[in-house]
């Protein structure tokens, strides 16, 4: 069996946190997303696809994610339903997120993320994450830089020299 889905789109708005009340995070927003082919204007459609993101997760996405941001998504598809306060039974299509990648930088007013980021569904940062920073090369010079930002420590962030490395050094 296989569920997976991955999508990148915006936000249409700033992500909603709430607390379960065993005191777990959980983050929820909708994704716009184009579709690929254009319809008979010659316009694209787009999908809103809504998101629930869990624990420490949770908590990242709803601080540096906001309205507008482009963000990749990789979960799976739960159709989950509910009866409403008139008896209505009410299906519920959603991703749920297992990582989620910020893949512009966004405006310094609203989190100050710097560059393309990932964070695990522990809310921690994938550790072969080769490529996170190819999308913001070089723009990097200038950007304010937040004492809470979870990726601020990041050293390469800035560096844009090559490393000079002989083979003996290497250990393999």
């Amino acid at each position: 069996m296989l569920n997976r889905v991955i999508l990148i789109g915006r936000l249409t708005a700033d992500p909603e946190l709430r607390y379960t009340n065993s005191g777990t995070a959980v983050a929820t927003f909708t994704l716009a997303v184009d579709r690929p082919r254009t319809n008979s204007n010659g316009e694209r459609d787009t999908d809103f696809i809504n998101v629930v993101v869990w624990s420490k997760q949770a908590e990242t996405v709803s601080q540096y994610l906001h309205k507008g941001r482009l963000a990749a998504v990789d979960g799976r598809l739960q159709i989950r339903s509910y009866e409403n306060r008139e008896g209505q039974k009410v299906r519920v299509t959603e991703i749920v997120a297992e990582s989620v990648r910020f893949l512009d930088r966004g405006d310094n007013t609203n989190g100050g993320n710097n560059g393309a980021r990932s964070t695990n569904s522990d809310g921690n940062r994938p550790a072969n994450n080769n490529n996170s920073n190819t999308n913001n090369q070089g723009q990097n010079s200038g950007s304010r830089r937040f004492e809470d930002d979870p990726f601020a420590d990041d050293p390469f962030a800035d560096d844009q020299q090559t490393i000079d490395i002989s083979e003996d050094d290497l250990p393999f």
